[in-house]
């Protein structure tokens, strides 16, 4: 017999993702790991918005999702091309040797 996958499931799965990115981004150096981290926090976000707005039959939550989603679009665009820049002129993407704004 299956069993349905409830709200508890979901909040299951949103803590493992927040703890993977959590370590990831606190004990890796390349900064495109860090991106990806970030990216995996905002996405335990996202189901935890989704699974509560299913659970509670509103809307909010998924309009709420979709601008996290806009806002980690606008985010990695921007991060990228930061990264692109930073690794053009230091031809690194390790996080603690770029001091770019060190005087």
């Amino acid at each position: 017999m299956l069993y349905p996958i409830t709200t508890i499931h979901y909040v299951i799965l949103s803590a493992a993702l927040l703890l993977i990115g959590t370590v990831g981004f606190l004990t890796r150096r390349n900064i495109v790991i860090i991106l990806m981290s970030i990216e995996l926090i905002l996405n335990a976000v996202n189901i935890n918005l989704v699974a509560f707005s299913e659970r509670f039959q509103a809307m909010e939550g998924q309009i709420f999702a979709i601008f996290v989603i806009a806002v980690a679009v606008a985010e990695a665009a921007v991060g990228l091309g930061i990264l692109i820049a930073l690794f053009r002129n230091r031809e690194t993407v390790a996080s603690d040797e770029i001091d770019l704004l060190k005087w």
